[in-house]
């Protein structure tokens, strides 16, 4: 069982470690390009990598912890990053909407598009390793965190396809729609945190 929850505590170094590095070149090149997609793809990625050092916490707290004490910290942790969601989906969906009113066009980039396409590759293994390994411990944390992998992959997807609409074909507008896209993926991972909160444990 040990060895479970040290693999499960390798996966979440991993995962933040990765999702800053995503997060920075992102914000860094969708600031370079003026992609409200990218950007937000790489805010995405900062709020995956704070679920992941709250999953660090509560592995290292393992045994430590009564079960109700373990149960509030949960449920408080996730309505933060609930809130943590929906500021994110507003700030995307604000700065979207404003790119098409005032055709505030992005320049296309190649980097964008290698950044999606590494996500896509690595977040559905990340994530079927998380669910794994959390069926094996019965963390439920553990679980919801592989989900909200498994959304990274899908945001890669929006954005991808933003990315390559304009890169190719010069279709501007995919990266504000994009970038709406991922609003709805935001709102919903809030709202099913904040929900699940508070749901009592079986």
């Amino acid at each position: 069982m040990e060895k479970l929850y040290r693999k499960a505590l390798l996966l979440e170094y991993f995962t933040v470690s990765y999702n800053i590095i995503e997060a920075f070149v992102s914000i860094l090149f969708g600031a370079v390009a003026n992609s409200i997609a990218r950007i937000g793809f790489g805010l995405d990625s900062i709020v995956e990598s704070l679920s992941g050092c709250i999953l660090i916490w509560r592995l290292h707290k393992h045994g430590t912890l009564s079960e109700e004490q373990e149960e509030k910290v949960e449920k408080r942790a996730q309505r933060f990053v609930a809130i943590t969601f929906f500021v994110l989906g507003a700030y995307v969906l604000v700065q979207s909407i404003r790119n098409l009113l005032i055709q505030e066009i992005p320049d296309p980039s190649v980097p964008g598009i290698i950044i999606a396409i590494v996500s896509l590759i690595v977040m559905p293994v990340l994530s079927a390793q998380k669910q794994r390994t959390g069926n094996e411990i019965s963390s439920k944390a553990l679980i919801a965190d592989s989900k909200e992998t498994l959304a990274c992959a899908f945001l890669s997807v929006a954005l991808l396809l933003g990315l390559s609409l304009n890169y190719l074909f010069g279709f501007w507008q995919a990266d504000a729609i994009a970038g709406i896209i991922i609003v709805i993926f935001l709102v919903r991972g809030g709202i099913e945190n904040w929900q699940d909160s508070f749901e009592k444990n079986d």
